[in-house]
């Protein structure tokens, strides 16, 4: 019995009607206090329901990627637990990873409300928060309390502080990623979030080589570095990043950011503002996004002949929807969006559907499944 989608789903977007933002505060608030008393009789049976009820253990869904070992291919998105303030939590889940942040050099708090909303007829969000984090120095000390390592990779998402001029972005960067190097296991630099003014620019092939190469030359310890990319881009900015990819060795493409476009939405008024949704600023996740970030890992798949792992993210909230993303060229897959809709159990849902999957096609593992639908 799905807990989630047969009570407190309605109860939080109908019933309740309760803004988004603060839901998520909340949530937030309640996996740190689970993942901050390992000894609390409560905590420890929460924990103890969540795995039991949303893991899944099977070998064929495991992978070695970058050194690291993946349980599974369904990672949490960065944009949802951006201080790392339940980390632990996440394995608990079901998650074969998860990415934090994204994280600025500088502590913000982001745009005005309201800023966060559901799009319930698209089965989207549209947001434009703005990277409000509590900046990379409280990420690292947030790390630095834990007492025992984390048993899946952990990201960290990279972004530029607003407050920081696009041309002094590598310095920001490089600032957070001295600081976080030591502790998280692969690197993402977003320069792709359509809610930072200007930080697209930063796709720009001369803009973007002056960050990689500061990263890359600080990257003693050869932690995977990859480049977050957005959807609207054109195929040729897309060829120019895999070109810079290919310069400066980076691990991965995440492929892909939300969308600015938002033509060919259901909804038509944001009832929290009273404006038409596209007049709204911010970027759409969700199903929106889905054909066009297959598209998007597709291409790259083809175009590096498989030779550059690509994290495939936008959409996913069905086995279905992973499977698509994986045989274009995924190697790994992350859910945010998702997660709003369709709850914590769609973890296990997804993760047995790819196993229905792998036995439908006669694969013996994940990892030949991998850009077999090309």
């Amino acid at each position: 019995m799905d807990i989630y989608k047969l009570a407190i789903k309605p109860l939080l977007f109908s019933g309740l009607k309760a803004d988004p933002e603060s839901i998520h505060r909340n949530t937030l608030k309640i996996l740190h206090w689970l993942d901050s008393h390992p000894k609390n009789l409560l905590a420890i049976s929460l924990l103890y329901y969540l795995e039991a009820s949303c893991n899944i253990e099977d070998r064929r869904l495991e992978q070695n990627l970058w050194g690291l070992k993946f349980t599974n291919p369904l990672g949490l998105a960065a944009g949802f637990d951006k201080d790392g303030v339940a980390t632990g939590i996440w394995s608990k889940m079901g998650f074969g990873f998860a990415e934090l942040g994204t994280v600025t050099f500088h502590p913000q708090s982001g745009n005005p409300q309201p800023r966060l909303f559901r799009l319930l007829e698209d089965e989207a969000v549209l947001n434009r928060m703005g990277f409000n984090n509590q900046g990379s120095k409280v990420l690292q000390q947030n790390l630095q309390q834990r007492e025992k390592q984390f048993s899946i990779p952990i990201g960290i998402n990279l972004g530029k502080s607003k407050i920081t001029p696009l041309e002094a972005a590598a310095e920001d960067y490089l600032g957070s990623f001295q600081r976080l190097q030591n502790l998280g296991d692969y690197f993402v630099i977003n320069v792709s979030s359509p809610n930072t003014p200007g930080l697209r620019s930063l796709q720009n092939s001369q803009q973007l080589s002056s960050i990689l190469d500061v990263i890359q030359q600080e990257n003693q310890a050869a932690k995977p570095i990859l480049v977050k990319i957005a959807p609207d881009l054109e195929w040729e900015a897309i060829a120019d990043v895999l070109k810079l990819a290919k310069i400066y060795k980076l691990a991965g493409i995440i492929a892909t950011n939300t969308t600015i476009r938002k033509d060919n939405l259901k909804t038509g008024i944001i009832s929290a503002t009273g404006n038409p949704v596209r007049e709204e600023a911010g970027g759409i996740s969700g199903k929106p996004l889905r054909d066009r970030t297959t598209e998007v890992i597709r291409f790259i798949w083809q175009q590096t002949e498989g030779q550059l792992p690509i994290i495939g993210v936008g959409g996913i909230f069905t086995s279905e929807d992973a499977w698509e993303k994986i045989t274009a060229g995924a190697s790994l897959i992350q859910v945010y969006t998702g997660l709003v809709y369709e709850g914590p159990w769609l973890i296990k849902r997804v993760l047995e559907g790819l196993v229905e999957k792998l036995e439908e096609h006669k694969f013996e593992n994940i990892g030949d499944a991998i850009g077999s639908g090309k």
